[in-house]
């Protein structure tokens, strides 16, 4: 047998549940397949089990807290999760044993369970998603400024979780910067990981000849619809699209969900454009791309802010490995991402952003060179399967107590 098929990793998820949120899947399914045995504690998921295996991954589940709102719901939300989660960690120690905890955040409320288990002689791996006080910032703040009491301790949470890692997984380069600086980590211990499509499930397809009938122009959204998200900019582009630029004969597609929704209705009431918007809701990823597949343009309008700045989004990458040019603001991680794949418009400025949606429906050449570009730069360098590899780069420094 060899060292690795010997090494156990408890991953903590509580973020979403193990079956919806993505980079930890395909994370466990690289391990597993690179010999590792691997278990997981996440929120309950649709089967509503407290244990199940799925796809070789052992999953315990415990009762989602409702979703913070305010920072009292903040506080229950995360405080909960972490007591329930490290007493939950102690069953699967009894039961199953582990040598590597591997934390997802947000939240940043793991360190006190992982100096529990490194006085015990485990490792610790990091895998630092978001960025917890811009999060916080971008959510309940409207991406105000810094600083206060709450951003304050998220910081020193941050801190002191990046320290007590024996190595920290982050999802750019920016992202890297922040935990070198404001984390003090070592550069040798942190690795890039980055967020990738499967090409297997996000390839080109012919589309649904009853979708392309809904418009002569669809305009694709595929994500979360949370309050950092930017759904109010992409109606508010759409309103000026349609009875600013009189471009009517478009629907914008909106596949997701999320706690702005309610407010997302609303607006488009306000604003007039509900025969305008489709919200498809939440579906499971295997089926974004049959949605996607009508779009000429896709769209993440994720407005500038210090969190937004930092963070990479998939939509975009999943956009690309469909052949969809996409129009974004200009954002750092966007261009990394997106290359020449897409158009960037104003920051926060959602009139520019109509303006190039506009320009786009008027030159399908153009689009289609946006398309083909974006594939390329998928299959050639940012699908999943070229970061897998630095995955297990990490797991196997950890392993060898470098």
């Amino acid at each position: 047998m060899t060292r690795t098929a010997r090494k156990r990793v408890l991953m903590l998820l509580e973020n979403n549940p193990f079956l919806i949120d993505v980079r930890p899947r395909r994370e466990a399914q690289a391990l597993l397949r690179a010999g590792y045995r691997v278990s997981v504690i996440a929120p309950r998921g649709p089967s509503g089990r407290v244990f199940e295996v799925v796809d070789g991954v052992h999953v315990y589940e415990f009762p989602s807290p409702p979703e913070a709102h305010g920072f009292l719901g903040y506080l229950w939300e995360y405080g909960y999760a972490t007591l329930v989660m490290s007493t939950m960690s102690l069953v699967v120690l009894l039961r199953e044993g582990f040598d590597i905890l591997h934390a997802h955040n947000p939240p940043d409320t793991f360190f006190p369970a992982a100096v529990f288990y490194k006085l015990l002689g485990k490792r610790f791996v990091y895998d630092h998603h978001d960025l917890a006080p811009e999060l916080y910032g971008a959510r309940f703040t409207s991406g105000g400024p810094r600083g206060g009491l709450v951003h304050d301790v998220l910081v020193l949470f941050e801190k002191l979780t990046c320290r007590l890692a024996d190595h920290v997984i982050v999802t750019n380069e920016s992202s890297r910067q922040m935990a070198i600086g404001r984390g003090r980590v070592p550069p040798d211990q942190i690795t890039i990981v980055r967020n990738g499509p499967d090409l297997t499930v996000f390839r080109p397809m012919q589309s649904d000849p009853t979708l392309r009938a809904k418009a002569e122009t669809i305009i694709g959204y595929a994500g979360r619809m949370g309050t950092q998200d930017g759904l109010d900019y992409l109606l508010k582009a759409m309103r000026v699209l349609v009875h600013d630029l009189g471009r009517r004969e478009v629907l914008c597609i909106l596949v997701g969900e999320g706690e702005a929704v309610p407010h997302l209705r609303l607006l488009a009431q306000e604003l007039d454009i509900e025969k305008y918007l489709w919200f498809v809701g939440w579906v499971p990823q295997a089926q974004i791309p049959y949605y996607l597949s009508a779009a000429d343009i896709c769209v993440a309008p994720e407005p500038s802010n210090p969190y937004n700045d930092r963070s990479t989004m998939i939509k975009i990458m999943e956009y690309m490995a469909l052949e969809k040019p996409t129009v974004a603001f200009d954002l750092p991680e966007h261009r990394v991402s997106a290359g020449d794949a897409a158009l960037y418009a104003r920051p926060n400025d959602e009139r520019d952003l109509a303006r190039l949606i506009a320009l786009l429906i008027d030159d399908p050449e153009r689009r289609r060179m946006m398309a083909l570009a974006g594939r390329q730069r998928v299959e050639t360098q940012l699908a999943w399967m070229h970061e897998e590899k630095h995955l297990l780069q990490v797991y196997e420094t950890v392993c060898a107590g470098r």
